[in-house]
């Protein structure tokens, strides 16, 4: 198992990427801590009774905000799957990012699929080549955010 304890920190920089230090350990008391509301959710929806973030997107950096990212491709990812794969009654699609680590490279990509019949060997298949194929091309998203043409709310 790989621990990773501040991950970004660089001991050896001459400047202020050093080493990031807080006193309550969040970035809120940095000014980090605007609101733009409970119901700009990537989806549209709060849906208690099933998986969501509780990541707005509204005005998040489209380049470098991996929550605003990982919400528009796991949309994306889960509509893929849905209209590529008969099989798929519902799609869930949660994407779990490192600090420090490529962003095509999630720490965690799982896809919840509710079959209509039953799920099979290859409809699990098809998922991972759906889900790897917009991983590998998850730098679209800026582009598309930017362009007015992904789903932010």
């Amino acid at each position: 198992m790989l621990i990773r304890l501040n991950s970004l920190d660089d001991p050896e920089a001459q400047d202020e990427r050093g080493v990031y230090l807080t006193v309550c350990g969040v970035s809120a008391e940095m000014g980090d801590d605007g609101q733009v509301g409970r119901g700009n959710r990537a989806s549209g929806l709060i849906t208690p009774g099933r998986p969501m973030s509780l990541e707005a997107t509204a005005g998040k950096n489209p380049v470098a905000h991996v929550g605003k990212i990982y919400n528009v491709a796991a949309m994306r990812i889960a509509a893929a799957i849905h209209e590529r794969l008969p099989a798929a009654a519902s799609v869930s699609v949660q994407l779990l990012s490192s600090i420090g680590m490529p962003i095509d490279r999630p720490q965690l990509a799982s896809v919840e699929i509710a079959p209509a019949a039953g799920l099979t060997a290859a409809v699990r298949a098809q998922a991972r080549d759906i889900t790897d194929e917009h991983l590998e091309r998850i730098g679209e998203i800026t582009d598309l955010v930017l362009a007015g043409k992904a789903r932010l709310f």
